[in-house]
């Protein structure tokens, strides 16, 4: 799995994945995200990090991932944090920059 595009708020994540072999599995990933990322918050700082369960949703042939990281990226400014994602520190890529992807979002119709 490459983490496309992420974007940690206050009481939530976003994350846009990518499989990139026949055998992803996108379900053990967030497992496995929550279970390791669960782990050492509890043992830091005694408490829970994660609710039980999550949102997912599967890109279709049709869907445009652009839009999903329009949404990730827009998130922070729509939440009143910062007035551009250059600002919030918690947004980004293994793949581009940050730059790379709000030049792409800005380019797309």
């Amino acid at each position: 799995m490459e983490i496309t595009a992420y974007g940690f708020m206050p009481d939530h994540v976003h994350l846009l994945v990518e499989g990139t072999t026949e055998s992803a599995d996108a379900c053990a990933f967030g497992h496995q995200a929550k279970q390791r990322s669960g782990f050492v918050f509890s043992r830091a700082f005694g408490a829970r990090l994660w609710q039980p369960s999550y949102y997912d949703h599967i890109l279709r042939e049709n869907e445009n991932a652009l839009s999903v990281a329009r949404y990730i990226f827009d998130n922070p400014v729509v939440a009143g944090l910062v007035e551009s994602p250059r600002d919030y520190p918690f947004l980004g890529s293994e793949r581009y920059s940050i730059d790379d992807i709000l030049d792409a979002i800005a380019w797309q119709p």
